[in-house]
């Protein structure tokens, strides 16, 4: 296998392969692409066009400049998308100075150089190099050093998406991470102004969640990152924030204390029966535990304390929601549930189940669907019980 060395990386970002993209951009078959460049290219240089071509069709369903781009396949998937970056970067003030510390292929770091002035830093030289190919519309500087060893301290703010896999395997332990947890201290020591990318499911210390903002953000029904605002960034310091953000990057939000599922008081009401809906919060507000808060401000009621299913007698038109329409409570009984969808002709069905220990495929195909109508079956439990909904999903997430 021939491997790719620091010259041919040098040409792939360079303007003599930009016309051998604009040559070959339209080819689909990747072994023909390979066949092709191999007439006029090494073995190296052939295989980077045709893994860059590859990855920037994937790619645009996060970047809309992705045709000009450059990805590692870990940098692609890592990356914090277009619409996501530029809602964070709303928060850093214009004509400041910045610096984002592991900055990957540069999502967040195109986002911050139209803010102002931003420095960003990666370990890897590759991921340096495409990151400022990358971001050279924005004139920002990419600087290919560890980001422990950065310089936050002049800085206006600092942005850090820490390694998640220093090890090879990913991992939401902050301890484990790259930087370590005792260097992203001195760093806030050294500069209090700082946003920090987790998984969604890390546990940042409670120190660091006392003092700053904790914000879960999703994005086409998935919560991608966990961000902690610090500082002048915060809005709201020792609070949490699910914030969903529609295709065109607008905002729906909810703030609000952590669900305190130990205390069934925390609740206002838990519903005594099924309501006319059933509401699922959308992925942001679960990941952030803000479920009794959604609760609140929607007048709605939890299934049962700790329940992600919320249920009213009023439809509501919410981005922040999923809302079905419950048509009928049933047993878990595959022969009543088939017969049920059967008279109804439902071909097409939707399952969905939180806590409930039932393989979803599995339960489709006992049921044997045949017709031409949709719906959606539900499958809650309450206590020990178990009851089917069967439902039509009147609101998606946005």
């Amino acid at each position: 296998m021939t491997v790719a060395d620091v010259a041919d990386y040098r040409w792939l970002v360079g303007e003599e392969a930009a016309e051998v993209f604009a040559a070959h951009a339209d080819v689909a078959d990747p072994l023909a692409l390979v066949a092709r460049l191999r007439k006029s290219l090494t073995a190296a240089r052939a295989a980077l066009v045709a893994e860059q071509i590859g990855l920037r069709r994937r790619a645009v369903a996060k970047f809309p400049d992705a045709a000009r781009m450059f990805f590692t396949p870990v940098g692609l998937e890592q990356a914090t998308d277009f619409v996501t970056a530029r809602y964070k970067a709303q928060r850093f003030p214009v004509s400041g100075r910045y610096v984002d510390l592991c900055c990957g292929i540069g999502g967040d770091l195109i986002a911050l150089g139209a803010r102002g002035e931003t420095v960003g830093y990666d370990r890897d030289p590759t991921i340096a190099l495409f990151a400022e190919a990358n971001a050279r519309a924005s004139s920002t500087a990419v600087v290919a050093e560890s980001a422990a060893s950065a310089h936050v301290a002049e800085a206006g703010a600092w942005h850090i998406d820490p390694d998640r896999r220093p090890q090879g395997r990913r991992t939401t332990q902050l301890e484990l991470h790259e930087p370590s947890l005792e260097s992203l201290e001195q760093m806030l020591a050294a500069n209090g102004n700082a946003a920090m990318k987790l998984a969604p499911g890390s546990a940042p210390p409670e120190a660091w969640q006392a003092r700053a903002e904790c914000e879960w953000i999703s994005r086409a029904g998935e919560c991608k990152q966990m961000v902690l605002w610090f500082g002048t960034l915060a809005a709201e310091i020792g609070t949490r924030r699910a914030t969903l953000l529609t295709a065109d990057g607008t905002a729906h939000g909810i703030t609000g204390a952590p669900d305190d599922l130990a205390h069934p008081d925390a609740y206002e009401q838990v519903a005594a029966d099924f309501g006319r809906y059933l509401f699922e919060p959308d992925a942001a507000v679960l990941a952030a535990h803000l479920t009794e808060s959604t609760a609140r401000r929607f007048s709605i009621s939890p299934l049962h304390v700790g329940s992600a299913y919320l249920t009213g007698d009023v439809p509501l038109l919410d981005p922040l929601l999923a809302t079905f329409e419950i048509l009928e409570p049933l047993p878990l009984d595959v022969r009543k549930l088939r017969a049920w969808f059967a008279e109804r002709n439902v071909g097409r069905l939707e399952i969905k189940k939180r806590g409930v220990d039932v393989e979803p495929e599995k339960l489709r195909r006992e049921l044997k669907l045949s017709g031409d109508e949709s719906g959606c079956l539900i499958l809650v439990r309450r206590g020990d019980r178990v009851t089917a909904l069967a439902a039509r999903r009147l609101v998606a997430p946005a």
